[in-house]
Formats: C-alpha cells, structure tokens, sequence
C-alpha cells in the first residue's frame, strides 16, 4: 500500500511549495495535500467547505444563464469543478498567483484535475486576484469586466491572510472595490477556516444589500468529531 509520495515540488518566491499524496489509515484514504514550506494549505481530506462555497455562492446569485464567475485561488480545484457542476456557469475563469499550481492541473496530478481542465468552459489565469479586484474592471483582459459570481478560497481567514498584501481586500474600501467587478445582483462567496464572524459581517453589510453567513460542518476522521468552516455570501444590489 502506498504510504508517501512526492508528486511535485517547486521553489516558489514564497517559499517552498509541495504537492503530495498520502494514505491516511483513520480516513482510509489516499490523501493529497499542498504545502508551503512548513505550513499545510489544503487537504483533499477537507473539502466539504470549498464545495459548500461554490453550491451556497451560486444558489443566491438570480442572474439567468450563462453565468460569468470568478474563482479566486485554483488549490486542489474542489470550488471550481464544483462550480461546473451548475449547469448555468457559462465561463469560469480561475485566477491563481502560483502558476506551479496551474501547471499541476494542466498536467492532471490531482483527482478533479480532468473534470476542471477538460471542461471547455474553464480558463486557468496566472495572476494576482488581489491586484485584480483594486484595478478597473475590464483591466486584467484574461477576466470578464463584468461577473455573475465571485468565488474566494486563499486565506485563512479575513484576519488571518496568506499575505499581508491581501488585507486590504477585508475592509470596506476593499469590498466596494471588488463589488465594481460585479453585475447588479451579482454575488461574492468567502470561504473562511472559521465559522462567520461579526465584524466581517458588518463589512459586507456596509457594501453589499443582502449578507449571509453560513457555518459548514463536516466529519473529521482525524479528531473523530466535528470541525468547522464559515462560507460568506453577499449579494450586490
């Protein structure tokens, strides 16, 4: 039985990136799993909530079809294959800013990487989401100006960021930003490692007509209980 395989590795400007595979015995699987450096950033074990993202993200958007939608961060690709799973996404453009990642997907290394790549609806982008929600609509031409959906899935959390360069996006200057990127009734979803809170209610609140926040709970075998994830939605007038 396979224990530990390497499947990539890169030396990225922001350290060092691995992708790999593991049998995991108290889940009875293979496992695949992303890190930088010393920190793990995703888990084919986990990805109820990146799932749930793209299901609550697309049922509240009105829009008829198709449907133009952004994900924001590629990971093991469980929000955007997801997301195809809506037969109304007429284009789903994936913006990433480790093109490592994209070439793993192009190269068919993870479970969903076929269904995603060989959808003739996907775009895979290598550039920076952040730097393309604070520029003009239509400025980055690999992204549609205007959007039905916006599907997030970097950071930790709004408080807790993979950058200190995303941080901005979390305010309300931020959202209203990114809210320009979007159609009127066009929906921005946020998954977060931790149920919604407060005060990041109270931004979008401030941006947006309609919010909701959503606590996603999902089996874990590694703990043998229950863990929790947030998803935010938010739609724009």
């Amino acid at each position: 039985m396979l224990r530990f395989e390497e499947l990539a590795y890169e030396s990225t400007p922001m350290g060092e990136l691995t992708l790999r595979r593991r049998h995991v015995a108290a889940a009875g699987t293979d496992v695949y799993e992303v890190k930088l450096g010393e920190e793990y950033l995703m888990s084919s074990l986990f990805t109820v909530a990146e799932e749930e993202l793209a299901r609550l993200g697309l049922a509240a958007v009105t829009a008829p079809a198709p449907l133009d939608v952004v994900v924001g961060g590629l990971g093991l690709g469980y929000t955007a294959v997801t997301a195809l799973a809506d037969e109304r996404v007429g284009t789903l453009t994936v913006v990433d800013a480790l093109p490592e990642v994209i070439r793993w997907h192009e190269q068919r290394l993870l479970p969903v990487s076929e269904s995603l790549v060989g959808d003739a609806r996907t775009r895979l982008v290598h550039a920076d989401f952040f730097a393309v929600m604070r520029g003009e609509p239509g400025a980055e031409p690999s992204v549609p100006a205007a959007l039905d959906a916006i599907l997030l899935d970097v950071d930790h959390t709004p408080t807790f960021t993979l950058d200190a360069s995303h941080a901005d996006l979390y305010t309300v200057d931020g959202m209203h930003r990114l809210a320009r990127h979007l159609r009127p009734g066009g929906v921005f979803a946020l998954w977060s490692d931790d149920p919604p809170e407060a005060s990041f209610l109270a931004v979008l609140r401030e941006v947006f007509e309609t919010v909701e926040g959503h606590t996603v709970e999902f089996a874990n075998p590694l703990t043998e209980g229950t863990s929790r994830n947030g998803v935010y939605v938010a739609r724009h007038a």
